[in-house]
């Protein structure tokens, strides 16, 4: 079967967005249907690549019955693993309305801006962080984040530079009520 989407997940979860795709060294992750992933026990990379030979969940005939797929949507709507799913269902939706080309294209997007944030504003301990908020925020919100702090962190040190956009990003998430921790 040919992969066309390896970083976005079976399931509708966003690799690219994730802290462990944003990794250097061994631990790195290039998504859950690259080869170093697909080995892995995960019930979707299993019933649908392997099993039924289709890339997403939401081209299932059984999608709507499936109970794996159901109960992972149901507790993505309460809590997070190691990756932010507070909007694994407006992904869902937004790919079903739209296609998963048009997806596709938002969220190489939001990898440009996470990839430009980790480069110029994490200090080491706030990868995660930064990861959900390009996860939960609008893509406006995240550039006008990112204009901001490269204007008013202009000469500071990585530390200060940090908690300048930590500062903008929890503003703008104290106005739209944004949680932007993982949920256990």
């Amino acid at each position: 079967m040919k992969i066309k989407y390896p970083e976005i997940g079976i399931c509708g979860l966003s690799c690219r967005l994730c802290s462990h795709y944003h990794t250097e060294g061994a631990s790195k992750c290039r998504g859950c249907k690259t080869e170093s992933r697909i080995g892995a026990g995960c019930p979707f990379i299993t019933c649908a690549l392997k099993k039924k030979g289709i890339e997403f969940c939401w081209n299932c005939e059984e999608n709507e019955t499936c109970e794996k797929w159901t109960k992972h949507r149901e507790s993505g709507k309460k809590a997070d693993s190691f990756k932010c799913y507070q909007k694994l269902e407006d992904d869902i939706a937004f790919i079903q309305k739209n296609g998963v080309n048009e997806f596709e294209k938002t969220q190489k997007i939001r990898e440009h801006l996470i990839k430009e944030i980790l480069r110029e504003f994490n200090e080491g301990r706030s990868k995660s962080y930064y990861c959900i908020a390009a996860t939960i925020m609008e893509i406006g919100e995240l550039e006008e984040a990112l204009t901001k702090s490269n204007k008013n962190s202009d000469g500071l040190e990585i530390k200060e530079k940090s908690r300048v956009l930590h500062s903008i990003l929890d503003e703008i998430a104290k106005q739209r009520n944004y949680y932007l921790k993982l949920r256990k």
